[in-house]
């Protein structure tokens, strides 16, 4: 293969799921219908929510599952799989069900942000790259988010690009960036790709390309006017950055009527300096020159900077928004939580750990929202088996499944199931949003929540519950011991 665009991304799997697929093909299990969960364990950064992303790169990738001639050959040539399983992968495609909830939704630990009902060997096989995709991007976004919300509604750019990790995490997680929030990026093929909207103008090398820093600023001001944006802390940010920078701005944009300009600092005491440059700028009648910071930023250092009087008009975050350096695992799982019978009758299916956390809530689910009418904010998500129908006309008490002695009674609230039908019986049913859509999505999205669950540190606990028929259940199969015995109507 010459390029990265030729590889086939249903090889893009672990190769249990291979061995696993021809074993469910000689069993006789490969038509079994399984129903598995993607959902994750802890919010990083100790979070209140995280936000779901990556569901467009899923549905693209579903729609070219297939196996080719070459990709059967080293199968082949593996020589563990059997042949009928190989002539199998030839015809290969997904023909099952996916339900999930739209990018941008917030969501929270142990509720299904994805739930596949398929044929056994499809199923298994499509685990890895779906949990690759969400798992990356729903990262990503989540940072974001918290690094946007820090911000106080001044604009933020990603600009990661050059230290995330491979060319498939800048691209992709730009776009993952965009919707938790960010203004744009320093990305051009995220641009090119998705529209995400790149931006940028000069780095260090352009001033040192120059014989002088003034004859550097005159010159990118009278290449770009409208764009004029001048890195000032190449040399010495107050004794001859902003000067030259102003003195450029005078004589070039200001002949023109210009008014709209920036500089930027990419090192240095930021609150310092930001409040000296602030005062330059206004004493030299630049007031409506933007401050735009770099360097290293985050969540927490935008925060302190703003608290201390920073005067700053855009952040450029890159290497702790791109690789969520802070926590750079999102955990999300893919869990079997039913299959079904010869009779076509769904039958729950748990896995039990020491580890209580490792738990997983069985079945075949829905996953709802609640919103106070009086409010309109989030107040739980509650958990049923398919076939139940909340009502919402009534009264509804709820636990805290971490703690449940902990409860409250949930009152004049209406129910919105959350999941939405993506594929159905191979078919894709789900109208894609444009970037843009997703993105105002989930900032309405988060303003629903209360400030309690948005905190950085210490967030309020949300509610996610578990209806009385699931709960009985899942107790039923941890109680009998599982393993072993998930095969009993329930």
């Amino acid at each position: 293969m010459d390029t990265y665009d030729k590889l086939n991304m249903t090889m893009l799997c672990d190769f249990y799921e291979l061995t696993m697929s021809n074993g469910y093909f000689q069993n006789k299990m490969r038509d079994r219908i399984c129903y598995f969960d993607v959902f994750f364990r802890s919010v990083p950064d100790g979070g209140g929510f995280a936000i779901a992303a990556g569901l467009e790169q899923v549905i693209e990738y579903i729609k070219d599952l297939h196996f080719s001639d070459e990709d059967i050959e080293y199968l082949r040539n593996r020589n563990i799989f059997n042949e009928e399983f190989l002539s199998y992968l030839r015809n290969f495609r997904f023909t099952g069900d996916i339900y999930a909830v739209p990018e941008g939704t917030p969501i929270f630990p142990k509720e299904p942000m994805m739930t596949v009902r398929a044929p056994a060997i499809e199923a298994q096989l499509i685990e890895t790259y779906v949990l690759l995709i969400l798992n990356h991007q729903s990262l990503i976004a989540t940072k974001a988010n918290r690094v946007v919300r820090a911000a106080q509604g001044r604009r933020v750019l990603e600009f990661g690009s050059r230290r995330a990790q491979g060319a498939q995490g800048a691209i992709l997680g730009a776009r993952a960036a965009y919707i938790g929030g960010c203004n744009g990026t320093a990305c051009t093929i995220s641009d090119q790709l998705y529209g995400v909207p790149a931006g940028g103008t000069m780095a260090h090398s352009w001033v040192q390309m120059h014989d002088t820093e003034y004859e550097a600023f005159k010159t990118y001001c009278e290449l770009y006017p409208h764009n004029a944006t001048l890195l000032v802390d190449t040399y010495n940010t107050l004794n001859s950055g902003i000067p030259n920078a102003i003195r450029a701005f005078n004589e070039v944009l200001k002949p023109k009527g210009i008014k709209k300009c920036g500089i930027r600092l990419d090192s240095g005491d930021m609150t310092y300096l930001t409040k000296k440059a602030r005062q330059m700028l206004d004493a030299a009648g630049w007031t409506e020159c933007e401050i735009s910071v770099s360097n290293s930023l985050d969540e927490y250092i935008i925060q302190d900077l703003l608290r201390q009087g920073a005067q700053i008009d855009m952040f450029g975050v890159g290497e702790r928004l791109i690789t969520a350096r802070s926590e750079p695992v999102f955990g999300g799982v893919y869990k079997l939580v039913a299959v079904e019978n010869d009779e076509g009758e769904v039958v729950p299916k748990i896995k039990i750990s020491e580890n209580v956390g490792k738990i997983t809530n069985p079945h075949y689910k829905k996953l709802y929202r609640f919103y106070g009418n009086d409010t309109g904010k989030a107040i739980a998500d509650y958990l049923t088996v398919h076939d139940e129908v909340v009502d919402d006309s009534k009264d509804l008490l709820i636990f805290d499944p971490e703690a449940t002695w902990k409860q409250k009674t949930v009152y004049d609230f209406t129910a919105k199931e959350l999941q939405v039908p993506i594929f159905l019986n191979g078919e894709l049913v789900y109208k894609l949003p444009s970037l843009n859509e997703i993105r105002d999505y989930c900032r309405k999205q988060v303003d629903t929540l209360w400030d309690e669950v948005k905190r950085f540190d210490n967030p309020h606990t949300y509610y996610v519950d578990l209806s009385q028929k699931l709960w009985d259940i899942k107790y039923s199969l941890l109680k009998s011991n599982a393993g072993g015995r998930g095969n009993e109507k329930k």
